[in-house]
């Protein structure tokens, strides 16, 4: 058992059952055993990886695209260009190799990092050594300027609350202790009523935080300018337990090893699209491969190949299909961007 298991079953011992957000919450950025706060999660000695640790591709992709995005609305001379959830800083390495040719577009740049955990920002700073770059540990800290901003797999990470559809309505899914050790149970409160009819079982889930983050950003993009590009797992709708913890790049059970996993859910696009449409205009969902198509992946990756052979060119292969291919990140990964309303959609996007 980890210490984090053990202050959690004190916690819910003392006054009562947690709910899913208030655990996930603990579990990821606990200041002395949190997952964020004691961990590297990214690559293959991590718990996962991610699309720009994958290939250089893909930031190479989205930092074109933002580029483009930047000219077709002016070239504004000044602006901010920003990641949520950085990672180790990779996505924003690769944007900023690409665009480096790119005619004002660094000399515009006000490079800000939106990360919470202080070991995460430890790692971009080398990463991104030799670049003016400043961290934030919120949206709000954004300045009123033109936002051109990227989050990967960013909102798959905000907690959660689960609901479910029992004999007597909507009830909120906690956590607590049965037979000393964690376990699902539900509110002992009235229940809510939050989702309409659905079967008897019928999961549902709210992020709460996601929507307050992109009404931030949204907020800032329709107001001065700029696009946002969101892309991770999800759907436009969601029904169903999608909360998952993962270990050693193995799904494993949530509430065992508390502060040793990534916790996860999938994103609910049409949520994030409600909470930017007072104030932005919103593409339509389009999954990643095809984004990346349309971007030029496909050509970019012949002429890599061309330079490579043996196990590096099998790699390279094997990366492009990860990121593309329906059957890999292709259809699973979403991608969805928030311009400013009547202004044109960045490059790939549907309307």
């Amino acid at each position: 058992m980890t210490k984090l298991t053990d202050i959690i079953r004190t916690q819910i011992g003392r006054s009562g059952p947690i709910t899913v957000a208030e655990f996930m919450t603990q579990c990821l950025l606990h200041p002395d055993h949190g997952y964020y706060t004691t961990h590297q999660p990214l690559g293959s000695a991590g718990d996962f990886v991610t699309s720009p640790e994958i290939s250089q591709m893909f930031g190479e992709m989205l930092g074109l695209c933002l580029a483009q995005t930047w000219m077709d609305q002016g070239a504004p001379k000044r602006f901010t260009l920003a990641e949520l959830g950085p990672g180790r800083g990779t996505l924003m390495a690769d944007i900023l190799r690409t665009t480096k040719a790119v005619a004002g577009f660094h000399d515009a740049a006000e490079i800000i990092m939106i990360e919470a955990s202080p070991q995460l920002r430890d790692v971009q700073m080398q990463t991104l050594d030799g670049y003016d770059v400043k961290w934030f540990d919120s949206v709000t800290e954004l300045p009123e300027l033109p936002l051109f901003l990227v989050a990967n797999e960013f909102f798959d990470c905000l907690p959660i609350k689960q609901f479910i559809r029992t004999e007597h309505g909507w009830q909120e899914q906690m956590i607590g202790v049965k037979d000393n050790a964690l376990g699902f149970i539900l509110a002992t409160s009235s229940p809510v009523a939050l989702f309409g009819e659905a079967p008897l079982g019928t999961v549902m889930e709210l992020c709460p935080g996601a929507a307050a983050i992109m009404a931030d950003v949204a907020r800032i993009v329709g107001a001065n300018g700029g696009a946002a590009l969101v892309l991770d797992y999800g759907d436009w709708q969601l029904a169903g337990d999608t909360f998952q913890a993962v270990r050693g790049h193995q799904k494993v059970d949530p509430l065992v090893e508390c502060g040793a996993s990534d916790l996860t859910a999938h994103v609910n696009f049409h949520a994030l699209a409600i909470a930017a449409e007072p104030f932005a205009q919103v593409s339509g969902l389009t999954p990643q491969g095809v984004l990346l198509e349309r971007l030029g992946i496909t050509a970019r990756a012949q002429a890599l190949a061309a330079k490579l052979q043996g196990d590096a060119l099998e790699n390279h292969i094997t990366a492009h299909r990860r990121l593309t291919h329906p059957d890999e990140m292709g259809q699973l990964f979403k991608t969805l961007a928030i311009t400013p309303k009547g202004a044109a959609q960045p490059p790939g996007f549907d309307i």
